[in-house]
């Protein structure tokens, strides 16, 4: 008994369809780290935590989490600083950390969601 099978090749839709699902994951994946990093950026009068932004640049396919404000770096790298409960120095380097699977398991998701249909 022979099967025959017709297989028909759509690269350009499907490595279309893949950087569309990776673009959203990167967008997805950098609002979650946003997210936790607010939740622990030092808080006075919030405008360091607002001050936050999340942005994918499609080209490269990569994104970025940013605090835009004079102090954000000193914030973040000065350890002696004294904080409010929850809020530390390290902000964004420990969520990216903590949350490395997460975000990994964020862009494969959307990559497979984008590649059935």
């Amino acid at each position: 008994m022979t099967q025959r099978a017709r297989l028909t090749w759509h690269g350009d839709a499907v490595l279309r369809g893949t950087r569309e699902g990776a673009v959203r994951g990167l967008r997805l994946a950098a609002e979650h780290i946003l997210e936790r990093a607010r939740a622990r950026v030092p808080i006075e009068e919030g405008t360091l935590e607002r001050s936050g932004v999340a942005s994918v640049d499609e080209a490269s396919l990569t994104a970025g989490v940013s605090f835009d404000q004079p102090y954000a770096v000193r914030q973040h790298e000065e350890l002696g600083y004294r904080h409010d409960g929850g809020r530390t120095a390290k902000y964004l380097e420990g969520p990216m950390a903590e949350e490395a699977a997460t975000v990994a398991e964020i862009i494969a998701a959307q990559v497979r969601r984008s590649l059935r249909g």
